[in-house]
């Protein structure tokens, strides 16, 4: 049995298939840790020509999704320990933290918007939570979906080949991750630090951490207030 089971919901499946085929996401399918489905909601569509979108009322630009075949795809996957969750702009921001309190979800729906949103009628009634992946609109929210899978499910026991990499990404504990090496020690007249030559383990702790501050600090000091008010 997974450890968490993902519904994506959305009107263009193929466009994230093979993703999921690869990398972790396939090794944690595999392994039986992580389950993902995709489901097109035009299967629950219910006019001959699948239709799942209508003008807005009031006029305007664009379509917006009915909520008709919405609210049979939400009824059809949901158990009653779902997450429903809705990607569109004006959500909640994306954050290692969110993915993190997600990953402890058994059962996550994440419903993909598309045209000019979906009927608000489905947001009142059925959506547990709302997520944006930044401050930009995209043509629908299916890739935003498999953003937000990937960053959930590196949070799923088992799905990382190294656990200890959690803790040192980039935004865990709101600082920037430090800068990496591999062999050659020196190429094109640019070499390794020499501390991470040497073999102390406690020095090398000591300049990751202090490169972490420091480029924390000159691309993202607003990372760095927001510590501060948080200790």
């Amino acid at each position: 049995m997974s450890l968490l089971t993902i519904e994506l919901l959305t009107l263009f499946p193929g466009m994230v298939e093979g993703y999921f085929r690869e990398s972790m996401l396939a090794r944690g399918i595999e392994a039986g840790i992580l389950e993902i489905n995709l489901r097109n909601i035009r299967d629950w569509a219910e006019d001959k020509h699948h239709r799942t979108d209508d003008a807005p009322f009031g006029g305007g630009a664009g379509m917006v999704m009915k909520p008709e075949p919405v609210f049979a795809a939400i009824e059809a996957v949901k158990k009653p320990e779902s997450t429903v969750v809705y990607l569109c702009p004006d959500g909640e921001l994306l954050t290692q933290k969110m993915a993190s309190e997600l990953a402890t979800a058994k059962h996550l729906i994440l419903l993909s918007g598309h045209y000019e949103g979906i009927d608000e009628r489905i947001r009142e009634k059925l959506v547990t939570r709302e997520v944006s992946i930044g401050d930009y609109v995209l043509t629908n929210g299916t890739i935003a979906a498999a953003v937000l899978i990937d960053a959930v499910a590196r949070y799923v026991p088992g799905v990382l080949g190294e656990e200890k990499s959690l803790t040192q990404d980039s935004f865990t504990g709101n600082l920037l991750s430090f800068p990496q090496y591999t062999r050659p020690v020196e190429y094109r007249g640019m070499r390794v630090p020499e501390v991470l030559l040497s073999g102390n383990h406690a020095e090398i702790e000591r300049w990751r951490a202090q490169k972490r501050l420091e480029r924390t600090r000159l691309r993202r000091p607003d990372l760095l207030n927001k510590l501060s008010q948080e200790q």
